[in-house]
Parts: structure tokens; sequence; C-alpha cells
């Protein structure tokens, strides 16, 4: 019975250990994904660099 309890007690640990493992990550991605964005504000990142006029045209 003693054993049940000792498992149960590694299961939670593991859990939580996990679930900081999981936040640190979320974290890191958040910090990696601000210094990628290189636009400025307000501007549209889909259409940035675009420039307005009469493209080349397409090589064959």
């Amino acid at each position: 019975m003693q054993r049940q309890g000792a498992l149960k007690r590694q299961k939670e640990r593991a859990r939580q250990e996990k679930q900081r493992e999981k936040t640190a990550n979320k974290l890191e991605r958040r910090k990696e994904k601000d210094a990628r964005d290189t636009h400025a504000p307000g501007e549209d990142p889909d259409i940035a660099g675009i420039v307005p006029g009469p493209q080349p045209p397409p090589v064959d």
C-alpha cells in the first residue's frame, strides 16, 4: 500500500516538472518572437517592402 503513495508522489512531481518546462519554453518562444519582429509599428508585415507601380516583366 505504501508503494502506491510513493508512485503517486513521483507522478505528481513529474507532472509539475513537465509543466515548468512547458512554461519556460513558452516564455522563450515569446522572447524569440519579439526579437524577430522587425517591422515598424503600424506597418502590415504582409505588405512590408512592396513597392507600388509597374512590375518588371517575368523572366521566361
